[in-house]
């Protein structure tokens, strides 16, 4: 049976063993220390005889390497090295994710966790519903006590009937052995969980919350990030949190406050536009072409929402729209209710002259230039197909 290494010992990174099989690129050995990823975090990576191996994936109760161009046979003793830098990272940055969720649910106990990804290059975990800055920023001052306490990390295993299991975060419905791997961090978490982690919370060194994006339907992504990249991501959010409130000629404690009245501004400035758009639309007088009501403008104001609207609107009125927008950058949209105009034709046909992009279907296409200076040209041109167009019709 292969002794899997990591499980003992998550700090062994360099190990002989003993190729057992070997199937094309894949190969593996009677023990291994590199991890084949699982729970969100991905696998080792390292080199066997000096070759990269460049994945590691579990199949069944087998551990395979995959060294591409290797020439290993089976029974050959061969010396092992896992990419430390890479593995401690994932080692810290689970551990983190561990701290993270535990003291989110304590902010917000009906949270539910959805996903987890722990990579060297991105580290976050998908709850799944919306969570408040002032309960992150909580959440986080309780990760950082408990890194600054360098709580022990432990790890045992608990039978799935044993009564204590009721006290400890687990998704039973993906765990089939009998004995489940369980981690405790001190007071801070319990967590069933058969990843690698580190001994103590000091190791992680620092935690910060930088992002937090939508999932979708799964929820809300919270990134985060551990060590010396969490300081240095901490200092860059502070400058450009203080470059802000210079901006704004505010005191720190009154920057968000500011930034939420400059964001009622600028929304109610959105509407009024909205509004001068559609009302702008609304007075369009059709240009009549062999019996064809052509409604077309060019407007300084740019917002697609109404501009679609209004043109599905002229579409479905058996009519054609032609409706040119944009200060910097040209939006252009061309529906037709009619047989004889085919929009996506005269929008490529214009796209193609002015140096842009578009497409669409037959009674309804849009496109962008990003040169606005040629709004004219780029109207004028699309104006013209439309009208040879109905003056060719049967």
């Amino acid at each position: 049976m292969m002794i899997r290494i990591y499980e003992r010992d998550a700090y062994v990174f360099e190990f002989e063993g003993t190729v057992t099989s070997v199937d094309d690129d894949w190969v593996s050995l009677n023990a291994t220390a590199f991890y084949p990823g699982g729970g969100g975090q991905v696998s080792d990576r390292g080199t066997i005889c000096g070759l990269d191996v460049t994945d590691v994936k579990a199949v069944d109760d087998v551990i395979m390497h995959c060294v591409p161009g290797h020439g290993m046979k089976v029974g050959d003793d061969v010396w092992c090295s896992v990419d430390w830098d890479k593995r401690y990272d994932l080692m810290m940055g689970h551990t983190a994710e561990h701290l993270l969720f535990g003291a989110l649910k304590k902010e917000v106990p009906d949270i539910g966790i959805v996903k987890i990804s722990i990579s060297p290059e991105n580290k976050y975990v998908i709850v799944d519903r919306d969570v408040g800055w002032a309960e992150i920023k909580r959440a986080q001052e309780s990760v950082n006590r408990a890194i600054n306490d360098n709580l022990c990390v432990v790890k045992s295993t608990m039978g799935r009937d044993d009564p204590d299991m009721d006290g400890i975060r687990a998704r039973m419905e993906r765990i089939d052995d009998d004995l489940v791997t369980v981690v405790e961090i001190g007071d801070a978490d319990v967590a069933a969980c058969s990843g690698i982690h580190v001994r103590e919370t000091g190791e992680i060194g620092a935690l910060i919350v930088d992002r937090k994006v939508s999932a979708g339907k799964d929820g809300y992504a919270i990134h985060f990030r551990i060590g010396i990249d969490a300081v240095s991501r901490s200092m860059d959010l502070a400058n450009t949190c203080l470059q802000m409130i210079e901006i704004f000629g505010t005191k720190p404690e009154d920057a968000v406050k500011a930034a939420y009245n400059i964001k009622q501004d600028n929304d109610a400035k959105t509407v009024q536009l909205r509004c001068a758009l559609s009302h702008a639309i609304d007075e369009l007088v059709p240009e009549v072409v062999n019996g064809i009501d052509v409604y077309g403008s060019i407007f300084s104001i740019n917002d697609r929402a109404v501009l679609t609207d209004a043109a599905e609107r002229i579409k479905n009125s058996g009519s054609v729209a032609v409706l040119v927008s944009g200060t910097d950058v040209l939006s252009v949209i061309v529906s037709s209710g009619v047989r004889e105009v085919d929009c996506s034709a005269v929008l490529k046909d214009a796209m193609t002259a002015a140096g842009g992009r578009g497409g669409g279907k037959k009674d309804f296409a849009q496109g962008g230039v990003p040169d606005a200076s040629k709004a004219d040209a780029v109207f004028n041109g699309i104006m013209s197909s439309v009208r040879a167009s109905l003056k060719h019709q049967n």
